[in-house]
């Protein structure tokens, strides 16, 4: 208990406490970063929770450390003990989670930037070389011609090129060539061995602070790493004869290995940090004490679990039997198959040319006259101060009354809900607090702090918006729109002007940093789920979390979205959670089609069908399938880690084969 006692005391030479810099996030992705992480996680350990949180549920346990994560050390010293240890052991244990991925996080993000300056690096060779390369394949191209004349004419190959270019000359040239010349394969990796002295800022306390688990496909790779630890603890330079390389890629292995044959440390190093890297987020390797990069089963409901819960009490939307469920996805595509053989020389806008799909590009369909009509009627409304509106609606709809105290769980009163609108306001319009403050008569900075700190939370937040879209989908005028079944999202980019580790850089964008807001919105026009999501993360990964966790009364049961918010794992999931999943395919022609059975069984689509469904995988998979979406389902976990690992890199977990169709 001193232990927990000492977390509110003032560091020596500073004015804040240990529990204030414990809750200190990371303010950008650089070896510096992951080092003061790691010395905070070091710091939690040493303290030695033994905690039997058996008989708690985790809501519980989140609960009570999202209060700790909001009250200051003064607050704790007004608490009694066991009040006090209780919220500080359950917010300590959720920290530790926290720093764990926040490390794996920061190193995620260093190797990103290494292959990216790899890249960059290459690009400006190119750019600052490109006329003396040019020059170098014109004087080719002239000794070229000059040989192949010298044959055709027997004239003597040396004097035909001294004639296009003098000997010294030509011998200059020669050697400026060879100094220009990229590797064969035009890779870049070559350039990044100087960029090896900045990993090591951190990877030594990378390796040996954190505790790495793995499937059998990575037992290779954590025969390396244990090799690495190895080297660093014992300063070994050399990398030992029979370390293992089955783990590296074909594209690594042309710079892993020296002229002589022996194993470049530098660039073995920077290989295992790289595969480490894509065997965690694959799900290969797990992270012990980690919330993100747990093992692949623990996210799931239990296999114990699972066998009493199957086959009868199981809410998906199809049948639990393999069989019956390839059946029935036999004949459905077959259905659709004929039927789509039989039309597609009728069908408008849709040809086959070049053994390619083509679909014609849809054209603006509104009216001008109804676009006139539209600014008619946004004319009639009246105007109004923006705090009114919000008063008004807050009274039509009580969306305030979601605002719960996180401590107290208290509703806020009269006087509460005007601190909690002008709060809205501030944060909303991006005024700030401090100005919303000074042009508020009786409303303080101190209130609207408190008010964002305590009532502001998400879950408050994620309940107003659902007490509005609910309003907004009674009212008879919604339904001229649409009957709040159909939903589409999307992401917007906002840019970010401060430094911070989840403000990211995407050449997509353009220059500079920034967050993607991530938005469904149903066909009545309402926003009914919005959340913050990496910027070079694919939107896909967030589809599924939209669909099922909003907390409003809309059924969806169609959902749209760009090419970003595909892919396979996503179609398989809606399909097998009850929607129907229509996205807008940019590159459609070039996708590959799949049928359980030959292609020239449709003769008119044998040029589409290119594939065929691998009904072994689905058999050998679909219990753990079905296992994964009845975990996301009931809220074991969340689709977006599940979807990101089932997507990521080329080692993908054995469901996201069986996941979509089975296709091979």
């Amino acid at each position: 208990m001193h232990s927990l006692d000492s977390l509110l005391s003032l560091m020596p030479g500073t004015n804040k406490t240990y529990l204030g810099w414990l809750k200190e996030v990371p303010g950008q992705s650089s070896p510096e970063s992951f080092l003061k992480v790691v010395e905070r996680l070091e710091y939690i350990r040493a303290l030695k929770l033994q905690v039997d949180t058996h008989g708690i549920h985790p809501n519980r346990l989140r609960q009570l450390s999202k209060i700790g994560s909001r009250y200051e050390p003064r607050s704790f010293r007004r608490f009694n003990d066991p009040k006090k240890y209780a919220i500080l052991v359950a917010y300590l244990l959720d920290l530790i989670q926290d720093l764990t991925d926040q490390a794996f996080e920061i190193h995620d993000r260093q190797i990103m930037s290494l292959l990216s300056k790899g890249r960059k690096a290459q690009e400006e060779i190119q750019k600052q070389n490109g006329k003396s390369i040019n020059e170098k394949v014109v004087h080719f191209a002239s000794m070229g011609d000059a040989l192949i004349k010298a044959r055709n004419e027997g004239i003597d190959p040396f004097v035909a090129l001294e004639a296009v270019m003098p000997w010294d000359k030509l011998v200059a040239s020669v050697e400026e060539a060879k100094s220009l010349a990229r590797p064969v394969d035009y890779d870049y990796l070559d350039l990044l061995e100087k960029k090896f002295y900045t990993l090591r800022k951190y990877t030594p306390t990378f390796l040996k602070s954190l505790e790495f688990r793995s499937t059998r496909s990575a037992e290779s790779l954590m025969r390396a790493v244990d090799i690495i630890r190895d080297m660093n603890e014992s300063g070994k330079r050399k990398v030992p004869e029979g370390a293992p390389l089955e783990f590296v890629s074909n594209r690594w292995q042309r710079h892993v290995y020296d002229d002589d044959g022996s194993i470049n440390r530098h660039y073995y190093e920077m290989a295992v940090l790289t595969e480490l890297r894509n065997y965690i987020r694959s799900g290969d390797v797990s992270i012990v004490g980690s919330r993100q990069h747990k093992d692949f089963d623990e996210y799931l409901v239990s296999r114990e679990d699972w066998e009493q819960i199957k086959p009868s009490h199981v809410p998906l939307a199809v049948d639990t039997s393999v069989e019956a469920y390839l059946e029935e996805r036999m004949e459905s595509l077959r259905k659709r198959l004929d039927w789509l053989s039989s039309n597609v020389e009728a069908l408008e806008s849709v040809n086959l040319e070049s053994g390619k799909l083509h679909i014609d590009r849809l054209e603006k369909d509104v009216p001008d006259e109804a676009r006139d009509f539209s600014v008619s009627l946004y004319e009639l409304l009246p105007r109004i101060k923006l705090t009114d509106l919000l008063m008004d609606v807050a009274r039509w709809t009580g969306f305030h009354e979601q605002f719960v105290h996180a401590s107290t769980n208290r509703m806020p009163n009269e006087e509460e809900t005007i601190v909690v609108m002008a709060t809205l306001m501030a944060m909303g319009t991006n005024v700030g607090l401090t100005k919303m403050a000074e042009s508020t008569p009786g409303v303080s900075y101190r209130q609207l702090a408190n008010v964002a700190q305590w009532r502001l939370y998400e879950d408050a937040m994620n309940k107003a918006q659902a007490v509005l879209v609910n309003f907004h989908h009674r009212l008879a005028l919604s339904s001229y729109w649409g009957d709040g079944t159909t939903s589409s999202s999307d992401g917007m980019r906002v840019p970010i002007g401060v430094s911070a580790l989840h403000a990211d850089a995407n050449p997509h964008y353009g220059h500079g940093k920034g967050a993607t807001i991530y938005r469904f919105v149903s066909d009545q026009f309402s926003s009914f789920y919005t959340k913050v999501i990496n910027t070079n993360a694919r939107d896909a990964v967030h589809v599924i979390d939209g669909l099922l966790h909003h907390e409003t009364d809309l059924i969806i049961e169609e959902h749209y979205t760009d090419t970003a918010g595909y892919t396979d794992q996503v179609f398989g999931l809606t399909h097998l959670l009850g929607f129907r999943f229509a996205p807008r395919l940019r590159d459609l022609s070039d996708s590959k089609l799949f049928t359980f059975g030959k292609p020239t069984d449709f003769p008119k689509l044998e040029t589409l069908l290119r594939g065929q469904v691998n009904a072994k995988v689905i058999r050998d998979n679909f219990d753990d399938v079905l296992r994964l979406a009845y975990s996301i389902r009931e809220g074991t976990v969340s689709a977006s880690p599940m979807m990101g690992k089932l997507g990521s890199y080329a080692r993908q977990n054995r469901l996201a084969t069986a996941l979509p169709w089975g296709t091979s």
